[in-house]
């Protein structure tokens, strides 16, 4: 499944802090579309399915469903904050391609 970086762990922590809401985990999916077939989606969500996989990382709990766990093997989500702005990125083995904004795969 998915691996989340201590930066990433971090920052999801303080964004879930900050919904002020209870149970929170973090879902990563991957949904048809975007130019390069499969979009990754990420979301809270506090509604966990039976069937979900659940990691942890530190206090942050990582859901993903059986379909996308498939596609996110040995990926790992990162967070970083610099010059050039800041945000989320999934690096993921199982990608072949991925178009040129970086948003989508195949």
């Amino acid at each position: 499944m998915i691996t989340i970086t201590d930066n990433a762990a971090s920052k999801v922590g303080e964004l879930i802090e900050a919904e002020g809401e209870e149970g929170l985990a973090l879902r990563v999916a991957v949904r048809p579309g975007g130019c390069s077939g499969f979009s990754y989606d990420m979301f809270f969500d506090a509604d966990i399915a039976d069937d979900d996989l659940i990691s942890k990382a530190g206090a942050v709990s990582v859901v993903v469903d059986p379909s996308s766990a498939k596609m996110l093997t040995g990926a790992t989500l990162d967070y970083a904050d610099g010059l050039q702005g800041a945000g989320f990125s999934i690096d993921n083995p199982n990608a072949k391609s991925s178009c040129g904004c970086g948003d989508s795969f195949s």
